[in-house]
């Protein structure tokens, strides 16, 4: 079983080991040591990274698990069982790990103390930490329990480990505890704050964890899941954000706090050139149609026939022309056009025209690659836009129009 100093020493960096055993493993191999500074991944914590070394040799530690009490270090190739090594953490990520994680302590106890909110999942990441609450709560009320995180921190607040036993820890006031851990209970206490049973690292007082910043509350699962950042990553966060936020504002000629009232106008004014351009292209699309029918083009049933082909349409207006054709009497229209990187063609047959749409369209599937389907008046498809089927459009849509 491999000795955990962090267990007792969450501040020490670095420790001499001794390799007890090296084994293959889908990635790489998996080294275990007599003892180790390395956490591994558990109780919504994730695992240390770091190095191996011993003279010049260096072996990087991607990832640690636990298994029956020992702790895996994942290496990309193996060493030998016996060999003393340097095991060493980055520091860096040993630090976010614990601010993130003993300021989800002090957040949940917040969120447990002003509103009798219980934390029933926790997830930490890279990018951001969530927590699940029990109940629907409130931006407002987030607020008010960051601010007593928050002064919790800057109260530097001693925060120890004791262990217990099960029937010991039922006892005690805990904010959560576990009734189905058999073996020793592991408590961290945050003086005069949080006490919960927990197996994560965490600094030995509140002011490492530097602050607590919550940047989104929302409803999930009858409750609340809360985002949020602590210490190092909260501040790279707040920085990129403050970055978006001035050169928006420089965009919008606002200040920072006027942004939303900015975007509001920027909005206004993008739906209303959007529907002075809707009207324009609707009139286009009407001259477009009234000199399709000053040279019609007839099939030996007595039907107009009218083949188009765009290069470049969006599905709006290829919804609007084909809904005016189909308006046309004894009228079979389609229309080939492109979207971005597909070949998009439509089949529209009017009630008294002598066609099956569906059957059109088959042919058509069937020359350009593509896949759809429909009814007899209508029927739709699509195949990837190259310049063969560009080309094959085109030849299409003269032959049509003959």
């Amino acid at each position: 079983m491999t000795k955990r100093l962090f267990d007792t020493n969450v501040m020490q960096q670095c420790c001499t080991a001794t390799v007890t055993a090296c084994f293959p493993r889908k990635k790489g191999y998996g080294i275990l040591l007599d003892q180790t500074v390395f956490f591994p991944e558990s109780g919504g914590q994730l695992s240390d990274t770091g190095v191996l070394r011993t003279g010049e040799t260096t072996w990087r530690v991607t990832h640690a698990a636990e298994s029956d009490g020992d702790v895996i270090h994942e290496v990309d190739s193996p060493i030998p069982e016996g060999t003393q090594v340097e095991a060493v953490l980055d520091w860096t990520v040993r630090m976010d790990h614990m601010q993130q994680h003993c300021g989800e302590h002090l957040v949940s106890y917040a969120f447990w103390k002003l509103y009798g909110a219980h934390n029933i999942g926790f997830h930490m990441n890279p990018e951001l930490v969530t927590i699940d609450f029990d109940k629907e709560l409130s931006w407002e009320q987030a607020m008010e329990a960051e601010r007593l995180a928050n002064q919790h921190i800057e109260d530097n607040r001693p925060v120890t480990i004791q262990m217990a036993t099960p029937e010991e820890a039922a006892k005690m006031h805990l904010r959560k505890f576990n009734d189905k851990i058999t073996g020793p209970v592991r408590i961290v206490c945050v003086e005069g704050s949080d006490t919960c049973s927990c197996c994560g690292t965490h600094p030995p007082m509140t002011g490492m964890i530097g602050l607590v910043k919550i940047f989104k509350v929302e409803r999930h699962r009858g409750g609340t899941r809360l985002t949020m950042l602590c210490g190092r990553l909260a501040m790279e966060r707040i920085r990129h954000e403050m970055e978006a936020a001035t050169q928006a504002s420089n965009l919008l000629s606002v200040k920072e706090d006027d942004l939303p009232a900015g975007v509001t106008r920027l909005q206004e004014e993008i739906a209303t050139l959007k529907q002075h351009l809707n009207e324009r292209t609707e009139q286009l699309l009407a001259y477009r149609i009234e000199d399709i029918q000053k040279h019609p083009v007839y099939d030996a049933q007595g039907n107009q026939r009218i083949t188009l082909f765009e290069d470049d349409m969006d599905a709006g207006e290829a919804k609007f022309l084909m809904k005016r054709l189909q308006e046309l009497p004894k009228t079979i229209a389609t229309l080939l056009y492109r979207h971005g990187d597909r070949l998009n063609y439509i089949v529209e047959v009017a009630d008294d025209a002598d066609a099956d749409a569906s059957a059109i369209l088959r042919e058509l599937n069937t020359r350009f690659g593509g896949k759809g389907g429909g009814k007899s008046h209508n029927a739709q498809g699509s195949a990837p836009y190259t310049d063969e089927t560009k080309r094959k459009a085109k030849d299409y849509v003269q032959s049509g129009n003959e």
